[in-house]
């Protein structure tokens, strides 16, 4: 028991960690758990479904009969009669469903703690596509600013008669592309604020996200996996499944018990009157036939999924974390390949010089614009993964 507390403790603290987030991410996602409509409601529903798991443990309700029987041939007082009783399961029934109703309580709230891992999930991935969106458009605008040099030294050139109309046009276009590219750009930085928003329950977000305020090591395959064991709502539900058909089990077997009741009866005819307490046994012969065996098979069956679904599980997450260290090692293999050479500013300088023509000057510096956007792409991809891998911790 006291090796379990301290994995919980060192696993509370590795989680930390690992969400570790910028505070105005944190902020997004603190608004998001608190205003998302689709959470409100699921905390509604929680709700209601706690009570009626409370309510189905209530007491029969009690019952009260009066009998007169004024009309027979008989020469004294009218009969008068009545009765007041209560019913109960035995009493070892109300702690079995008892002891089951907790359990499905604590199923409740691990649905809704899946929920809410899959919509802040949403939301964490939106902002890292909104950082990614912020960067690309910086570096789309940098280039603008040296599209538009370069357009300026060819019309130099041009008015000098160095370079035809033609060259003159390609200039012209190469501006226009980048302009088209930032429009292009801040349209889905739009629609990301928009989805951003409605998963905030409509609420507005303004972000001024520019870095990525994150690390990217995780725990190792197993650390990372005794933690998932320790705090995922699907794993854990499933041993609350197994938990919920065994106290089924035991509360099938209880139901065999008999049903009791207990009460007061009261008669009398022309003024004499018998009182006296009243008691009652029902023997459920029949209504509780099979329903022991049907509660063990079904107890079977969830012992042999959760054991199917564990290791599905537990193999769905070894692919997850081979994939985000391969994906990381690539993204810091290029990352490093790519270094810092300012190879805009290098070409850009050799064009003006003259030692390059315009197509020349183009096709190069298509070629690192692209390794330079694949390095952008790789880094957003490195963080989703990431985020997937430890969507358990938030």
């Amino acid at each position: 028991m006291f090796k379990k507390m301290v994995f919980a403790i060192g696993a509370c603290l590795i989680s930390c960690l690992g969400v570790a987030q910028s505070q105005e991410i944190l902020g997004v996602l603190e608004q998001v758990e608190r205003n998302n409509k689709d959470l409100q409601a699921f905390r509604s529903l929680t709700q209601s479904r706690e009570l009626e798991l409370k309510s189905g443990n209530n007491l029969p309700d009690p019952q009260f009969g009066v009998y007169y029987l004024p009309w027979s041939d008989h020469s004294g007082g009218d009969y008068t009669e009545f009765q007041l009783t209560q019913s109960i399961e035995f009493p070892t029934v109300y702690g079995a469903r008892s002891s089951v109703n907790s359990i499905q309580l604590e199923q409740l709230k691990l649905d809704y703690t899946s929920r809410r891992n899959e919509i802040l999930l949403k939301a964490l991935s939106g902002c890292y596509e909104l950082l990614f969106l912020n960067q690309t458009i910086d570096v789309e605008e940098k280039r603008l600013e040296q599209s538009e040099e370069v357009y300026r030294h060819t019309q130099l050139l041009y008015d000098k008669q160095q370079v035809g109309r033609l060259d003159l046009n390609k200039a012209k276009v190469f501006r226009a592309q980048q302009l088209f590219r930032i429009d292009q750009l801040q349209n889905k930085k739009k629609n990301q604020l928009l989805e951003l928003r409605n998963l905030n329950g409509g609420e507005e977000l303004t972000l001024n996200l520019d870095s990525w305020n994150q690390h990217l090591d995780v725990p190792s395959q197993e650390t990372l996996w005794q933690e998932k064991l320790l705090l995922d709502p699907e794993l854990l539900g499933l041993s609350k499944q197994e938990e919920v058909a065994a106290g089924l089990v035991r509360l099938a077997q209880n139901k065999g018990l008999p049903h009791l009741t207990a009460g007061f009866n009261r008669q009398g005819v022309s003024g004499s009157y018998y009182s006296g307490i009243y008691g009652g046994l029902s023997i459920p012969l029949w209504s509780n036939r099979n329903k022991v065996r049907a509660a063990r098979a079904s107890l079977d069956y969830h012992e042999l999924h959760s054991g199917v679904r564990s290791l599905m599980l537990a193999t769905d997450f070894g692919k997850q974390y081979n994939d985000y260290q391969l994906k990381l090692s690539q993204y810091q293999d290029y990352k490093a390949a790519l270094g810092d050479v300012q190879s805009d500013t290098l070409l850009l300088k050799a064009y003006t010089l003259g030692e390059l023509s315009f197509i020349e000057y183009y096709m190069e510096l298509q070629f690192f614009r692209e390794a330079e956007d694949y390095l952008l792409e790789m880094e957003k991809q490195v963080h989703m993964l990431r985020a997937q891998l430890l969507k358990h911790q938030l």
